[in-house]
């Protein structure tokens, strides 16, 4: 029997497929399990993290196929590429929430808004300008773990 984990996984997999097929991406076993890659991760993972993974399961995959395979997936909006342009990470999950990146080490944290909190932008504000399909704020600064370790250098 599935775990409960298990079950979530295999719902955001039939999301992500779906999502593909409305954005006319062909839903191959490669984009899966890239996908699922991504999703199984709370890391935020680079490209290389990725290939790692998904060799695993597909010893044949070149790190070019997975390059083009999250760059085609970000052009269709169905990932997003954080963090640093010289360390790019990527997040499947697509529920409204911002990122705080570490400058430092590269690191990619979730913030998701406390709900019935007014967000940084509204519907509102944005309108004049066009509709808004997705957004990708990103906060940019040092974390507590790169700050605790340069403080403790100096001390």
């Amino acid at each position: 029997m599935q775990t409960h984990s298990q079950n979530d996984m295999n719902e955001r997999v039939d999301s992500f497929k779906k999502l593909c097929r409305k954005c006319a991406l062909r839903v191959t076993n490669q984009r899966v399990e890239i996908f699922r890659a991504l999703a199984q991760s709370k890391e935020h993972p680079s490209v290389e993290k990725v290939f790692q993974c998904v060799r695993q399961k597909m010893p044949n995959i070149s790190l070019d196929t997975v390059y083009r395979t999250l760059s085609s997936m970000e052009e269709a909006g169905v990932v997003f590429r954080v963090g640093l342009s010289n360390r790019a990470r990527f997040d499947a999950d697509l529920t409204p929430h911002y990122h705080f990146v570490c400058m430092e080490c590269g690191e990619v944290y979730d913030i998701f808004p406390a709900f019935g909190k007014e967000p940084f932008w509204t519907a509102e504000q944005v309108k004049e300008f066009g509709e808004v399909k997705n957004v990708n704020l990103q906060f940019h600064g040092i974390c507590n773990r790169c700050s605790k370790a340069a403080n403790d250098v100096k001390n």
